[in-house]
């Protein structure tokens, strides 16, 4: 076992050399001056630029610039944005938060309500349940995001008037940024409306929620069902139902544990995939998250912040897909084994 941590531990550190490789390069590919990508400075003097090209070391060889870059990544400058002309890691470390809370609790109702369908229409396969919700998983599988989003938001919002069309929380009410998480930031705010408040949040965050996590909900759903079906079918389910146990008996005793082994991995990969489709929710519902920066940075050629906003992405997606990998390895002997 410490082998196999090593060894992803090394591919791990060559995964990350190579994202940073790619990020510096992305200085040279994009238009413009090499110096204002690295620095996000618009208007350099002369004196200015000299000085900043011998502390950035573009005066030197590309393997001492990229040295120097990983130094500046290490140390936190990480430049300034083209727009706002603001520290991107300040702007990222306010809007990362967003983007965290909104994929994860998207996941948690994928796990929490797509596992347990899945094992329900796995006991009768062929029953009208089991065969109900397939054709409901496909449907959701299918379905585009944004047009999903925009659907809901005609029912919801404009038509029922239920639920907010956009934003985190209403403009009545100010609650200040402690940890980026908006519900937990309403909770530690000692103010005046805090119930009202942690409403008024709750009710912005359930149509983003919702369509975020339509999609790895059927692919959970899906997954599930086809992990228990395929258990069903192994010699150690078949000598425990000829002792004579019942069907819910055998799927508790030995299918589910085995079953849902796999699921711990889909999780890595289902959360890389709702980072990707929060970008165009966030867009949506105009969530203030990375996302929606990223994208805004895209329109406006803001270049430091599309080079920051991919490395800290990518990180993010690199390391939970790493971590789940992992777990799934200590929790699975024959993974081990391997």
């Amino acid at each position: 076992m410490i082998m196999y941590l090593l060894r992803r531990l090394f591919l791990l550190a060559f995964v990350f050399i190579a994202l940073s490789v790619f990020a510096f390069s992305l200085a040279y590919l994009f238009p413009g001056d090499p110096l204002q990508n690295f620095t996000g400075l618009r208007h350099i003097s002369p004196e200015q630029y000299a000085l900043l090209t011998s502390e950035y070391q573009l005066d030197k060889n590309y393997i001492l610039q990229y040295l120097a870059y990983l130094s500046r990544i290490f140390s936190g400058n990480w430049g300034m944005s083209f727009s706002s002309q603001q520290p991107l890691l300040q702007e990222m470390k306010m809007l990362l938060p967003a983007t965290l809370e909104l994929a994860s609790y998207a996941l948690l109702i994928s796990f929490f309500i797509g596992i347990p369908i899945g094992i329900l229409s796995a006991i009768k396969p062929d029953g009208v349940f089991s065969k109900l919700v397939s054709a409901v998983a496909v449907a959701g599988y299918s379905i585009p995001i944004f047009w999903w989003a925009l659907l809901l938001i005609m029912l919801f919002s404009l038509g029922l008037g239920w639920l907010p069309t956009a934003g985190r929380i209403g403009v009545l009410y100010e609650i200040n940024h402690v940890t980026g998480f908006m519900l937990l930031d309403i909770l530690l705010a000692a103010t005046q409306h805090q119930h009202e408040a942690l409403l008024d949040a709750l009710s912005h965050l359930i149509l983003p929620t919702l369509v975020l996590a339509t999609f790895p909900t059927t692919v959970m759903v899906r997954f599930t069902r086809d992990s228990i079906l395929e258990v069903w079918e192994q010699s150690y389910i078949k000598a425990a139902r000829a002792k004579g146990l019942s069907r819910g008996q055998v799927l508790y005793r030995h299918a589910l544990r085995n079953a849902l082994l796999p699921v711990i991995r889909q999780i890595g990969l289902q959360f890389s995939t709702l980072i990707t489709l929060a970008m165009i929710t966030e867009v949506i519902f105009s969530w203030p998250g990375i996302g929606r920066w990223l994208i805004d940075s895209i329109y406006q050629r803001n270049y430091p912040a599309i080079e920051a906003g991919l490395l800290v992405i990518s990180t993010l997606v690199i390391s939970v897909n790493m971590l789940t990998e992992i777990l799934h390895t200590l929790f699975n002997p024959l993974a081990r084994k391997r």
